[in-house]
């Protein structure tokens, strides 16, 4: 497929561009949190912080309320391209978008190095590891500045003419709503999980649930609501529910996140 320059006369709104910056930004903290938080388990937000690197509680709360604003910035990217619909048809549309969205992921990779690595400290790529600033300038290069010049190259040239003009559209928003789903999962090596327990049921039941589950308990909340349970020996998140939980993650998504404010 042969490329030409960007017409200079085609003009895309704020909106537009602000749009696919916004998805790829988004993305790119999906793409960190599943892959380095809950795959590899590198690190966590607050990893860098003696204090919180403690309690696993503490990096948990910290993941989901990250992932939050993830979902608020990828929520905002949809509302943008929704309301921009009118130009995917615009010459170099799809380039355009395709460009911003990586640009969008690169930026984001550059400001968590820049802010969380190296200027607040509040975590590095490779915890577990003697030389993390090699961790750190790869993932800045690769999935920064690389990113960065790709997105601004796509930026600059459009394919030939297509009819295709909503594939990258549809293609994008199934990226990062599955992100998002994927960020919310468990993380795989982590036996600790919140349970949300319905109001109506007492402490008394809710131990019995626990042990029916074959857990643990690490950590109660001041409403004795939300709970902290290990199931490390294999037990069933299943008896939870059964013993009247609400909610039973590990990813503190929905209200998991905001009952460690009580706490």
């Amino acid at each position: 497929m042969s490329e030409t320059s960007v017409d200079p006369e085609q003009k895309f709104s704020r909106r537009f561009e602000l749009a696919g910056i916004s998805l790829g930004f988004g993305f790119g903290g999906f793409f960190d949190g599943i892959l380095l938080h809950q795959v590899l388990q590198w690190h966590h937000l607050l990893s860098g912080i003696e204090d919180a690197r403690s309690d696993i509680r503490v990096l948990i709360m910290a993941d989901g309320m990250f992932h939050i604003l993830m979902y608020v910035v990828t929520g905002t990217g949809l509302l943008l391209l929704a309301r921009t619909r009118a130009e995917f048809s615009g010459k170099g549309a799809d380039h355009r978008l395709l460009g911003n969205t990586i640009l969008g992921f690169g930026i984001w990779h550059i400001l968590d190095a820049i802010l969380s690595h190296w200027i607040l400290g509040i975590h590095r790529i490779r915890m577990d590891t003697g030389n993390p600033l090699f961790w750190d300038l790869l993932w800045f290069a690769v999935f920064g500045l690389a990113a960065l010049v790709l997105g601004l190259l796509i930026r600059r040239s459009v394919p030939a003419p297509t009819r295709r003009v909503f594939r990258l559209p549809l293609i994008l928003v199934l990226a990062v709503t599955t992100a998002g789903e994927l960020a919310a999962l468990p993380a795989p090596r982590d036996p600790i999980v919140m349970v949300l327990f319905r109001p109506d049921k007492s402490a008394s039941e809710i131990y019995a649930a626990v042990g029916a589950a074959d857990g643990r308990v690490v950590w109660v909340d001041r409403s004795e609501q939300l709970w902290a349970i290990d199931l490390s020996t294999g037990g069933s998140a299943r008896e939870l529910y059964r013993g009247g939980a609400l909610l039973v993650s590990n990813s503190l998504v929905v209200s998991g996140c905001f009952g460690w404010l009580k706490a």
